[in-house]
């Protein structure tokens, strides 16, 4: 079992650090989530918050207020909490931080969870991009998942949110039982007319301890699994820059990105975890923010390598990089991997067989 060990030292050349904070409440479970929530309809949100600010202080103090380039609020269902609660853990980070002028600040939503009203004070908040959790553009496969809001919800929010001019994302799942590729290429025709400039497309996939992995469901095989994924990049009109996320160039999600380049990032809340970086030495955080152990080169290097081949631009090939790599299986794998610009990337062909590939490039 890894020893935790607190240091109490502040480091003197401190280096930007992302910010993740997660808001673990939902309305209720969807039939599908693994992910760590809790169904509660009154949370304490005012316990929450203050737990919230707590931890943002402590990590603000210990990273000297570094520069914090973006902020993301991940759930659960970050669109349940007060704006009141927001606009604390905001001005929190801004008197414990060096938030940039330009901070990329976003905010996870689902449909039905928020009105018009609410989503403006997000924005004068600070919120400039709203993902929304839009998941199917149809009621009875939304009903089938467990989803508790309709597709006209699910429209009438991101117009609001495209017309008070926030940067606009969407989650959508495909893969559920019965699915083609037919039905797909119509699913993406749809996704077209929305406007969007960012959507994430995810193959649903079937976790043991859901009521989805109690169904003993007949899902799609892994050939026409493959099949929809293809369909995908071929009739959604967004370029695909990582493994399951597409934009209009320009419009990529800055968090994520910098969080697969490598960069390091503080999870804030119990359900978060992060990767700090004090004078030199990668630190593993997970939940309590207090925390957190020392990881070595190796090991960071090879979460760089995993991260950064889900992108289309690839892993850094920093030195530590190179020390872990497979370079003889590289260069004999030029169909599956290649090497652009300093850095190693999949190539179409190995981004369907990733996992697989990811195993055999690491000595």
């Amino acid at each position: 079992m890894k020893e935790f060990i607190r240091y109490n030292k502040i480091t003197m050349n401190p280096v930007p650090h992302n910010i993740y904070i997660h808001v673990p409440f939902c309305v209720a479970k969807c039939n599908y989530c693994a992910f760590w929530s809790v169904a509660c309809a009154n949370p304490d949100w005012d316990a929450y918050t203050a737990k919230i600010c707590e931890e943002i202080r402590f990590w603000g103090e210990r990273l000297s207020h570094c520069r914090v380039p973006t902020v993301f609020f991940g759930g659960g269902t970050p669109s349940l909490m007060p704006t009141s609660s927001f606009g604390q853990i905001i001005q929190t980070i801004k008197r414990c931080f060096d938030l940039a002028p330009n901070a990329e600040i976003t905010l996870e939503s689902n449909p039905g969870t928020i009105n018009q009203q609410k989503l403006m004070e997000f924005f004068k908040l600070g919120v400039n991009r709203l993902s929304v959790g839009a998941q199917r553009l149809d009621d009875t496969q939304l009903k089938f998942m467990g989803r508790r809001h309709s597709v006209s919800d699910t429209y009438q929010l991101i117009h609001w949110a495209q017309d008070i001019g926030m940067r606009v994302s969407a989650d959508f799942i495909y893969g559920i039982p019965g699915d083609t590729a037919t039905d797909i290429k119509k699913m993406c025709h749809e996704i077209n007319l929305l406007g969007l400039t960012h959507c994430s497309m995810y193959e649903l996939t079937i976790e043991p301890d859901t009521p989805f992995g109690k169904m003993h469901l007949d899902m799609p095989d892994n050939d026409t699994m493959a099949q929809m994924y293809t369909t995908i990049a071929e009739n959604l009109n967004l370029a695909r820059y990582e493994v399951s996320n597409y934009a209009t160039p320009g419009q990529e999600c800055r968090h994520n990105q910098n969080i697969w380049d490598g960069d390091a990032y503080i999870g804030i809340g119990s359900g978060a975890a992060g990767r700090i970086l004090l004078d030199g030495q990668w630190y593993e955080q997970m939940g309590n923010h207090a925390h957190y152990s020392p990881i070595t080169d190796d090991t960071r290097a090879i979460e760089m390598l995993i991260t950064g081949m889900r992108t289309v631009r690839g892993c850094r090939l920093t030195e530590h990089v190179k020390n872990v790599i497979n370079q003889s299986w590289i260069e004999s794998n030029p169909h599956l991997v290649q090497i652009i610009n300093n850095r190693i990337c999949p190539t179409d062909a190995g981004i369907l067989v990733l996992d697989d590939i990811i195993v055999k490039m690491v000595r």
